[in-house]
C-alpha cells in the first residue's frame, strides 16, 4: 500500500521541529524512528502511533482512533488514526506528541 506523501511531508516537518529521527519503509508505508525505536507512521492517509500499552485505552477512547489490525490482530499499544483526525497541523502535532511521548521513553537501539 502506498502512502500519502504530503501527510508525510507534514509529519516531517513537525518532527524535525521536535525530535532527530529517522524514516524507514515498513508496513507497506512510512515509519518514523526515534533512536531506533518505531514511533510513528503513515499507511494510506491514516496516521499510526505507537503510543505505549499504559496510553493504548486512553488513546482508543480519543476520537478517530481505532485499534491498528493489519493481520486480523491487534497490535497493543498501536493505534489507527483516521485521516479526519489530523486535518489540522495542531491536531496531527498533538496526535505525534503522544507517539514521541513513548518513543523517547525506550532506550535506544
Amino acid at each position: 500500500m502506498a502512502f500519502d506523501e504530503q501527510l508525510a511531508e507534514r509529519a516531517r516537518a513537525i518532527l524535525q521541529r521536535l525530535t532527530i529521527h529517522d524514516e524507514k519503509r515498513m508496513f507497506g508505508g512510512l515509519c518514523f524512528m526515534v533512536n531506533g525505536n518505531m514511533c510513528c507512521g503513515i499507511s494510506g492517509d491514516e496516521l499510526m502511533l505507537r503510543v505505549g500499552p499504559e496510553a493504548y485505552e486512553a488513546t482508543l477512547a480519543l476520537p478517530h482512533a481505532r485499534k491498528m489490525d493489519f493481520t486480523g490482530k491487534p497490535m497493543r499499544g498501536f493505534v489507527t488514526v483516521d485521516a479526519e483526525g489530523f486535518e489540522s497541523d495542531a491536531e496531527l502535532e498533538t496526535w505525534l506528541e503522544l507517539a514521541l511521548r513513548f518513543a523517547s521513553s525506550l532506550p535506544p537501539k
